[in-house]
């Protein structure tokens, strides 16, 4: 199969795929029903997420040793999936929308390719969006179904220079950013010889299930039934994907914004704060209207006792700010980062256990989705640092922003390194045409500090009802 692409960066290259196959685990493995916990199995995880890690090639390359990262990681992943067996079965649903894994062993997919192309022809940046991206992780028909489909899909492209691309789809009711690379890493030590992952998986995914009887005792408006009175979900047609790069000086700029009393915020809560803000304006909601930020917590260290080290399953909330469009953008940025800092300490162990007894009491909701901006820092995930054999990744992380059950809504932080050699963190984001460029516009005015840091900025003028 060759398909051929051209980018907005207009870059073209041809990729030939294989006939995409199952790789089953190398050795028997049990065949047993594995339920999914009740935060796992929420509406709003029931949707595949793209992860992608550029290689450059072996040192040993030029040499004519055998070094095919093809036939390395295949194996790899057969007896990676002896110990992660459930990855190589199939999802059910049961009473009450329950998911259960049916661990049939019958594999994941795997699509073996070859691109023309080079990694230095992708340009000394890395980072989303990707081109050709499609055909990078080839959605091969019929597999990318929540039910009944394979749970993992992974395309190994060899470039021409030698290096690799890793790409990867999750069904992500079966784990987060913690889980997701806690299996790539074990593939890779077993790539690099382990006979055992250095850290053994562990299920219990009955931890994060609803208690007997269920009951709320938290507030959620994450969850909120929000009605879309005025047809504010973002439009699917002409979304333009691009990526900020925040560095020392880009953080610094944005920190001087921030009011005395909140100088110890984190990076997350200022760029999170910033972009909620910036995006928000973009948009151009009604002045009254509701908007929220959901701030993803990994709450694997709210539990006492923590849970176990080798879980690999979905260990997070989406603790929420809400407020006015007016209000956010009127007010100074300390507004919205004291928000988004009481949201995030929200999360604690009994906060988990009552999403987990609303989702069974509410059927399992979707979050809200109308006006919401969701934020996910993989910026420790540890995604680049998984080594097949080659080394670390040049790029390792989501292969784009936007992605979910509703697609536009959600931006990752994702280390960086740019071409100066500065550490950062870029943002990939998508949003319509016509707010993405007020949105660069925003953001490029705070950066350049065209404004009075702690007075009062604002451009709220631009913002008008929405027709």
């Amino acid at each position: 199969m060759d398909s051929i692409k051209q980018s907005a960066s207009q870059l073209v290259f041809t990729v030939r795929r294989q006939k995409a196959e199952l790789i089953a685990p190398a050795k028997p493995t049990p065949h047993e029903t594995k339920f999914l916990s009740d935060i796992d199995d929420q509406e709003g995880l029931r949707f595949q997420i793209p992860v992608i890690n550029f290689y450059r090639k072996d040192s040993d390359y030029s040499t004519g040793r055998n070094h095919d990262p093809v036939k390395i990681i295949k194996k790899a992943i057969a007896e990676t999936l002896v110990f992660y067996y459930p990855f190589a079965g199939r999802l059910r649903e049961g009473n009450g929308r329950k998911l259960m894994v049916d661990c049939t062993g019958e594999g994941v997919m795997f699509v073996e390719a070859d691109a023309d192309v080079t990694l230095e022809q992708f340009g000394d940046e890395l980072q989303p969006p990707f081109p050709c991206l499609e055909e990078l992780l080839y959605d091969v028909p019929g597999s990318a179904g929540v039910l009944n489909c394979p749970l993992l899909l992974i395309q190994v492209t060899r470039l021409k220079c030698g290096g690799f691309i890793f790409a990867l789809r999750l069904n992500h009711t079966m784990s987060d950013a913690a889980g997701l690379v806690q299996f790539m890493t074990a593939v890779g030590e077993m790539a690099r010889g382990a006979s055992v992952p250095s850290t053994l998986p562990v299920w219990c995914r009955e931890l994060l299930n609803s208690r007997d009887p269920p009951r709320v005792t938290c507030t959620h408006h994450e969850y909120d039934e929000v009605p879309d009175t005025k047809g504010t979900i973002i439009p699917l047609d002409d979304m333009v994907h691009k990526s900020f790069f925040f560095g020392p000086s880009e953080v610094s700029a944005l920190r001087r914004f921030i009011p005395p009393h909140l100088r110890k915020s984190s990076t997350f809560e200022l760029l999170t704060s910033v972009l909620w803000r910036c995006r928000t304006i973009s948009l151009k909601p009604d002045p009254e209207e509701e908007v929220r930020v959901l701030c993803i917590v990994n709450a694997r260290s709210k539990f006492n006792p923590p849970l176990p080290n080798g879980f690999y399953g979905n260990a997070f909330a989406f603790p929420v700010a809400v407020t006015t469009a007016a209000k956010l953008c009127k007010n100074p940025l300390g507004y919205a980062l004291e928000l988004v800092k009481k949201a995030k300490s929200d999360v604690t162990e009994e906060y988990m256990k009552s999403v987990a007894d609303l989702m069974v009491m509410k059927g399992r909701p979707h979050f809200t989705v109308v006006r919401t901006y969701l934020v996910s820092d993989v910026t420790r995930a540890g995604f680049g640092e998984v080594d097949f054999g080659w080394g670390k990744a040049v790029y390792g992380g989501p292969a784009k922003g936007g992605v979910g059950a509703i697609p536009g809504v959600a931006s990752f932080y994702i280390p960086f390194k740019n071409k100066n050699g500065e550490n950062g963190i870029v943002v990939p984001v998508c949003l319509p045409a016509f707010a993405m460029e007020i949105f660069v516009r925003e953001l490029n005015g705070m950066l350049k500090g065209n404004d009075d840091p702690l007075g009062k900025y604002t451009n709220y003028a631009i913002i008008k009802p929405a027709l």
